[in-house]
């Protein structure tokens, strides 16, 4: 995906969301529900503006973040050979942050039928897959990817690190589907112990790879 359709869908999206909230705002509550624990009840509020206008504004910077990390990066040449992957992923993230915020209004419009957690992992499961793909793709830089003091100083460590966590992260993703079945405490685990576990796994096994390399 070039940068300039994903600038434009990114725009799109992100104004739409924010003219939906406008426009809706007279029927929303003051406070509105603003999350919600492992089952599903609502235990946290915030004022009407932030609940309107918070996520649109974090989703902006978060772009912004984005769009500015391929000009910093000392290895852009590296980013540059993964940028339409990268591109992808940034578009799926926005449409998954306009997602939430879309629920969120749901709710607090009183569509209260639906289970938040239940709702939420189809998407979360999707992004984790699309972040697997990516992970294949990306090449050695200091903002994308798993970076570990082992991985950055070594492309083949680099490289074989994300191969595994490429794999890691797409098992995760389906793992998280499987939770859209359950919801509650069971989907929050279902998205928890995967994460953790692929976390701490790609962290100790670049170490023993960069140890290997050094030692051969």
């Amino acid at each position: 995906m070039s940068t300039r359709l994903t600038l434009v869908i990114v725009l799109v999206l992100l104004l739409a969301s924010t003219l939906a909230g406008v426009l809706l705002w007279n029927r929303l509550p003051e406070p509105m529900a603003s999350h919600w624990d492992i089952n599903d009840q609502v235990n946290g509020t915030m004022p009407r503006f932030w609940g309107v206008f918070l996520m649109p504004l974090i989703s902006l910077g978060m772009f912004l973040v984005f769009l500015l990390i391929p000009a910093i990066d000392p290895l852009k040449t590296n980013i540059a050979k993964f940028r339409d992957v990268f591109n992808l992923f940034i578009a799926f993230l926005m449409l998954f942050m306009v997602y939430v915020y879309a629920l969120s209004l749901a709710w607090n419009l009183g569509f209260t039928q639906f289970k938040m957690s239940a709702s939420l992992l189809p998407a979360l499961g999707l992004l984790f897959i699309l972040v697997g793909f990516m992970l294949r793709r990306a090449k050695r830089n200091f903002f994308i990817g798993i970076r570990t003091p082992w991985t950055l100083s070594s492309d083949k460590v680099w490289d074989e690190t994300h191969r595994v966590g490429s794999i890691l992260f797409i098992a995760s993703g389906a793992v998280a589907l499987i939770g859209a079945f359950f919801g509650g405490g069971m989907a929050f685990l279902l998205i928890l112990v995967p994460l953790l576990v692929s976390t701490v796994f790609l962290v100790t096994y670049s170490y023993v790879l960069y140890q290997r390399e050094t030692k051969s």
